[in-house]
């Protein structure tokens, strides 16, 4: 692994160009102000594992936040994700994959005119745009092969969480669906568009379930008696059952990521870990592993800057 000291070097560096202040996230609008407590700061898993996989990548969408441009396969999960959601709307007997087909449409409509302008990833309205929408069938159509969603009520979809610990963190994050048993046993689910991880690579998966579920724990007092990942990418699901024991760890755990970040902020030291993940980067042009330039870090912040939730799907 090769290191690189991020901090401005004597000669000027060229910056990004300046781009508008993203809008608040939906987290930042709903979520609850934590009356009489100084927070450290908020993490969500999705900046977490950005961390974890490498401290610049971090910097870049957390503290500079620069531009990154869509993916068709990351607006294919936001579209999947729509319609997953929307469909336990309809009246159980009507939760078909004819039905859930009938939805892609309006669904990625919606994120349209959420995101103007994301059509032009298939060249507008043309046969590239077509055969995405049909992967988007295609992906959808999985979800019917491993679960029957007429046999079930969730109890929240798209369920904003947030736990204050006692280190002052906030955690914070969406999770996809739950599921409340009759008798008050909690399953929490996680819908992937991309394929299920070989063996002995599921920690980054699992790591955001377990975060949830610390989260639900110590928001409600019970821990989730299933982690369910349910990949439509290749049709596999994949459970676990936590216990306390794992999710104290993954509350120290954390809190020992919150310490590096910390750590970072106050020195400005990000330093990249080139692993295959680069190749999904959006940040080449400023990484020194490829030959990129790293701006001069933006003006300090008193404190670590919050991490936001990160809504994109994968």
């Amino acid at each position: 692994m090769s290191l690189h000291d991020p901090s401005p070097s004597p000669s000027p560096s060229p910056s990004p160009s300046p781009s508008p202040a993203p809008p608040a996230s939906p987290a930042e609008r709903v979520s609850t102000p934590v009356d009489g407590v100084d927070v450290l700061g908020a993490l969500s898993p999705s900046r977490a594992g950005d961390f974890m996989a490498c401290p610049l990548m971090y910097r870049y969408r957390t503290i500079d936040r620069l531009p990154e441009e869509p993916s068709p396969a990351a607006v294919r999960g936001t579209v999947v994700h729509k319609v997953l959601e929307d469909l336990f709307d309809l009246d159980a007997p009507d939760r078909t994959p004819d039905r859930a087909a009938d939805m892609l449409l309006p669904a990625w409509e919606t994120v349209l005119e959420a995101e103007p302008g994301l059509e032009e990833m298939f060249g507008g309205e043309g046969p590239d745009l077509a055969a995405w929408l049909v992967s988007c069938r295609t992906v959808l159509d999985r979800y019917f092969d491993l679960e029957d969603p007429r046999r079930l009520e969730p109890a929240e979809r798209e369920l904003y969480v947030e736990a204050l610990l006692d280190s002052r963190l906030l955690l914070r994050g969406f999770v996809d669906r739950v599921d409340i048993a009759p008798d008050g046993r909690i399953r929490v689910v996680d819908y992937k568009t991309s394929r299920s991880p070989a063996e002995g690579f599921e920690a980054k998966a699992l790591f955001q379930m377990k975060f949830y579920a610390l989260v639900m724990w110590r928001v409600r007092g019970i821990v989730p008696s299933v982690l369910q990942l349910v990949y439509l990418g290749n049709g596999e699901i994949v459970r676990y059952e936590p216990d306390e024991q794992d999710l104290l760890a993954t509350e120290r755990k954390v809190e020992a990521l919150w310490r590096a970040i910390s750590l970072a902020t106050e020195t400005g030291d990000w330093r990249p870990s080139p692993s295959r993940l680069c190749d999904w980067c959006s940040f080449h042009e400023f990484c020194p592993t490829k030959g990129g330039t790293v701006p001069p870090l933006p003006e300090r912040t008193p404190r670590p800057v919050d991490a936001t939730v990160d809504e994109s799907q994968d």
